[in-house]
């Protein structure tokens, strides 16, 4: 545990993890006797639930100002439960709303009472004035997030890139920087990456391409929660007419934050229907789970859902979500692959490797059906970092969120390496 003075009269900044990994972000700006968290996630394979992810630099004896979440994926928030529920939680609106239902997903709930924000509008927690900066990246509502206290700017990029479908934010935040920022906190997760970085329109063309080529059904694997994805395949599907069946959580998602953005698509769009499973039935219709059997019956009644039995083959038929616990639902109820078939893998590559994926696989492999991976990277290439760094052209780059930073950090002006728990006195 990292003890902190709180006679100093310069702000400090403390990373208490990330300095030296990607996942589980937790960075501390303590100004007096006052304390500001950004993000509290937990790592890669940790276990928030139990709270054994909690950083040891990190006080949690004493309270804090805020917790400020940039954007609802669990390495960014998943620490929460761990952390004092008497701690203020900010986030942006579709975020709360995308953590209560992953929460939810696994029987757990937020402890903390959560605030919303507004994306552009700044705010003030203690002494600290806050400028949430809406930014592109593969998780709904990401923002960066800039700090002004004791008289210095800190802006913390938060994870983000500049190849989906909010990236003129991005290209925005280069062409008309915020002035005289004293700390960058830099993602750094793609250095040492050296493959493409196609943008989610790009995606949409290739998506349109596989529909085309493809006589049976194209089975599609995606996150839920990943927004720009689900309206890249929505848009292929539409133009080349296949209807695209996704699962009833995937329905609730989009129902969900479609009550701040109307432009997401909803179930009972032209070419989007949604598919009912025996294991969605139990998410929610089971108390301590997701728990909205009037949800799951509304969905069924609606006239814009059906069982996966009837998941059609033949010209202009279905693009389907895909799953391994999917899958299994889908083959319970009938469902035979066959050459004429494809699967699309539209996630991060490492994930084929688990077990449950390999299986998927080999069924669809079995099947004689084709495989295609169809993805993009949610975080900024090397030159986007490069340029985005260069336009804050802040008098500290503390490079965060990354394990290759050390190997890389030519090309970026002004690096101040820090260990994660040590604390950095943010001088004028």
């Amino acid at each position: 545990m990292v003890e902190v003075s709180h006679d100093n009269k310069n702000p400090r900044l403390i990373v208490h993890r990330t300095a030296h990994q990607i996942g589980g972000n937790c960075i501390e700006i303590a100004y007096q006797e006052h304390r500001l968290i950004l993000d509290a996630g937990s790592p890669l394979d940790g276990k928030p639930e139990d709270g054994e992810s909690v950083p040891p630099s990190l006080d949690t004896s004493t309270p804090v100002d805020g917790v400020v979440v940039s954007h609802p994926h669990q390495d960014h928030y998943g620490l929460l439960r761990g952390l004092p529920g008497s701690w203020p939680v900010w986030c942006g609106r579709p975020t709360e709303t995308l953590m209560r239902l992953t929460a939810a997903l696994t029987g757990g709930s937020l402890p903390q009472v959560v605030h919303p924000f507004r994306s552009f509008e700044s705010f003030a927690v203690g002494p600290f004035k806050i400028t949430p900066l809406l930014t592109d990246h593969s998780a709904f509502d990401a923002h960066m997030i800039l700090v002004e206290v004791g008289g210095r700017k800190i802006l913390y990029s938060g994870d983000f890139r500049r190849t989906g479908r909010k990236s003129k934010l991005v290209d925005r935040m280069i062409a008309s920087p915020p002035k005289n920022v004293d700390v960058l906190l830099l993602e750094g997760t793609t250095l040492g990456r050296t493959e493409a970085f196609p943008t989610e329109r790009d995606l949409e063309e290739r998506f349109k391409s596989v529909f085309q080529q493809t006589p049976g059904r194209v089975f599609v694997s995606w996150s839920a929660q990943n927004i720009d994805r689900t309206v890249t395949i929505y848009r292929a599907c539409r133009q080349t007419w296949r209807t695209l069946l996704v699962d009833l959580y995937t329905v609730d998602v989009l129902e969900q934050l479609g009550a701040y953005y109307d432009s997401l698509p909803q179930m009972g769009w032209s070419y989007l229907r949604g598919v009912v499973t025996s294991g969605i039935k139990r998410l929610y219709e089971t108390p301590d789970k997701l728990n909205k059997p009037e949800f799951f019956k509304r969905c069924c009644t609606s006239g814009h859902a059906f069982s996966a039995s009837k998941i059609e083959s033949g010209p202009h038929s279905n693009a389907v979500m895909l799953r391994p616990s999917l899958l299994r639902d889908y083959v319970r109820k009938g469902l035979s692959l066959t050459k004429d078939d494809c699967w699309v893998f539209s996630m991060w590559s490492g994930y084929l490797e688990e077990s449950d994926y390999q299986d998927v696989y080999d069924v669809f492999d079995q099947a004689g059906a084709r495989f295609e991976q169809i993805h993009t990277s949610g975080h900024a290439s090397r030159a986007d970092l490069q340029a985005f760094a260069s336009s804050i052209n802040a008098k500290h780059l503390v490079p965060i969120h990354s394990f290759d930073w050390d190997q890389h950090v030519d090309g970026f002006e002004n690096v101040t390496r820090l260990r994660d728990g040590e604390v950095f006195e943010i001088n004028a």
